[in-house]
């Protein structure tokens, strides 16, 4: 088959579409014929060499991806040779095949195109586990997202207001802002221009966010607990923005507050597969419904991935960046 691999770590011109050998199902995996892969951030990480996929798992990038299965390895039940599928991944995406734990499966939602599909993954089960499974956003309660017009932005604008909360977000620029409106947000911050803390404080009548889904890190620390409400969430799932900050523990003691921080991608078998089920359950019915879909940007060949890579890093687009074998 061919993939994407990385001849060495530096620029977009690292990526080579270049022939390797074929990956096999083994015990309780699936081998799924890809046709998609979404492009996320942590695949320019992995390509810039600074986020290696967990030992024993597939060297090359992608996260999630969608195909068709075409064979089960053993102890495998409830799936079949040609079921079209989008799958969550430790690695691997960007290739023609992929070897997936059958855990990490979901079927293609009904009425949705295969390709688009691959777009859905990684942003339902990031958002869904940390906004919901640990953070537990209820109904009426506030949600700021940062990074409102990325593909994870845009996955959790709709699941929160599909659960009826409030949704704030960050983006730069009038145009990121006004997509984020069209999908439900409520308030409308631009980082550029604005304080997040004081708009957010202002818009909630200075009660603050419940839940803050937070893609910066150490250079949104402080300001984050300063936006929280009392009895606030903050999530990390990313360090754009630095991996060392300082922590006002008394602003956390005073309101209550709890941090956490999580990834998915070195996860264990098991719960990568709970979150997946979870997804599967409460997730997919809204998509099937049209209350939540994938917003895709732009789709490359996948053997185009540098120009993919090139727009990802540039920040110019909103919802996801799709790769596609068709024509590769």
């Amino acid at each position: 088959m061919k993939a994407i691999t990385i001849t060495a770590p530096g620029g977009p011109e690292a990526l080579t579409w270049t022939t390797v050998p074929d990956p096999e199902a083994g015990p309780g995996e699936v081998l799924v014929e890809v046709v998609a892969a979404g492009v996320n951030r942590a695949d320019v990480l992995q390509r810039q060499g600074f986020y290696d996929p967990p030992p024993g798992t597939s060297p090359y990038p992608g996260l999630e991806c969608s195909g068709r299965i075409s064979a089960l390895g053993p102890g495998v039940s409830g799936w079949a040779v040609g079921d079209e599928v989008c799958a969550l991944l430790t690695g691997g995406g960007y290739a023609q095949k992929v070897a997936v734990p059958a855990g990490q499966l979901l079927p293609v939602p009904a009425g949705m195109d295969l390709v688009d599909a691959a777009a859905l993954p990684e942003a339902a089960c990031t958002v869904w586990s940390n906004v919901f499974m640990v953070a537990h956003l209820r109904p009426a309660e506030t949600l700021l997202v940062h990074g409102g017009s990325s593909g994870i932005g845009t996955m959790a604008i709709q699941l929160a207001k599909a659960v009826g909360a409030r949704v704030a977000v960050t983006a730069g620029g009038p145009q990121k802002l006004a997509r984020c409106k069209e999908l439900g947000a409520d308030i409308l911050i631009d980082y550029r221009e604005q304080d997040f803390v004081e708009e957010l404080r202002a818009a909630t009548g200075g009660a603050g966010a419940d839940v803050i889904l937070d893609i910066i890190g150490a250079k949104y620390l402080a300001r984050n607990i300063a936006a929280l409400a009392v009895n606030g969430r903050l999530a990390i799932i990313g360090l754009q923005g630095g991996v060392k900050g300082e922590v006002n523990l008394g602003a956390l003691l005073s309101k209550r507050a709890a941090v956490t921080a999580t990834t998915l991608r070195a996860r264990p078998l098991e719960e990568k597969a709970a979150i997946v089920a979870s997804v599967r359950e409460h997730v997919w019915p809204l998509v099937e419904a049209g209350r939540v879909r994938p917003v895709v940007h732009a789709v490359f060949p996948m053997s185009d991935a540098a120009e993919a890579h090139r727009v990802m890093e540039a920040s110019t687009h909103v919802g996801k960046l799709l790769l596609t074998t068709t024509g590769s």
